[in-house]
């Protein structure tokens, strides 16, 4: 799935791009209102309103003239009369900062599922109002996962090793499933703590380290997760030189 994001703040735009990669979409950045018009089609915009040419309202209002391309609009601004306007000339949704990409990802299947409902069909080529019909599915959509004798089913949110059911907190499923999602590679520990968490934790970091201890005790075998120093962590199968 392809989104446009609209946001002037470098600091906020490369997290946030960094978080959706994450979850399997392709974004494009702009910075203006301008280029904003002028971009090329996405599936779905996140439009910021404090643009630095022209007001987010208008860019939104704009948009919907010549488009029917869903919009959710990201803002630091929190007054109901800023959400109203926003609505009434054609957002989807209206996000205000500061959030977390979970939440922006919920936000962004919820309307996709209200203005496209085909995308939630069986996959297929093709195309309707030049949009692409292919669903992108996100990571916790893709089922089941065998990685040696641990088996980690993202739809159901069980795991088992050698046959036998792991009871895992939800924080731990989390992190297991992200270290899981390419196994081998090493995630580090920003990543980790803006995925399983959000970009906006600021908790101490240790509590990334008490979960994964949790998880190697649960696992068995602290070979399961190995700790690249200065680093991160990445997810091995005892044993298996493939994921060495």
């Amino acid at each position: 799935m392809q989104l446009l994001l609209v946001e002037d703040d470098d600091r906020i735009a490369g997290p946030l791009m960094e978080g959706l990669n994450r979850y399997g979409f392709a974004v494009d950045h702009v910075k203006s209102g301008a280029s904003a018009l002028t971009a090329c089609t996405a599936d779905l915009i996140l439009l910021d309103l404090g643009l630095p040419d022209m007001d987010g309202i208008d860019v939104c209002r704009a948009l919907r003239i010549r488009s029917a391309v869903p919009i959710i609009m990201i803002t630091a601004r929190g007054e109901e009369t800023d959400r109203v306007v926003g609505l009434e000339v054609g957002a989807d949704d209206y996000l205000s900062k500061p959030f977390g990409v979970r939440e922006l990802v919920a936000r962004i299947r919820a309307v996709t599922r209200r203005t496209h409902p085909d995308r939630h069909a069986p996959p297929h080529t093709g195309t309707t109002a030049g949009l692409p019909l292919q669903r992108t599915q996100l990571p916790q959509e893709r089922g089941v996962q065998q990685l040696g004798p641990l088996t980690v089913n993202r739809r159901t949110r069980g795991v088992t090793l050698d046959g036998r059911p792991l009871t895992l907190t939800p924080k731990e499923f989390d992190l297991l499933a992200q270290l899981a999602s390419d196994p081998g590679a090493v995630h580090s520990r920003q990543q980790i703590l803006d995925t399983v968490w959000d970009p906006n934790y600021f908790g101490p970091t240790r509590t990334l380290d008490v979960h994964v201890s949790a998880l190697r005790r649960k696992l068995g075998d602290p070979a399961w997760i190995a700790t690249v120093r200065g680093i991160g962590f990445r997810l091995t199968v005892p044993g298996d030189s493939a994921y060495a």
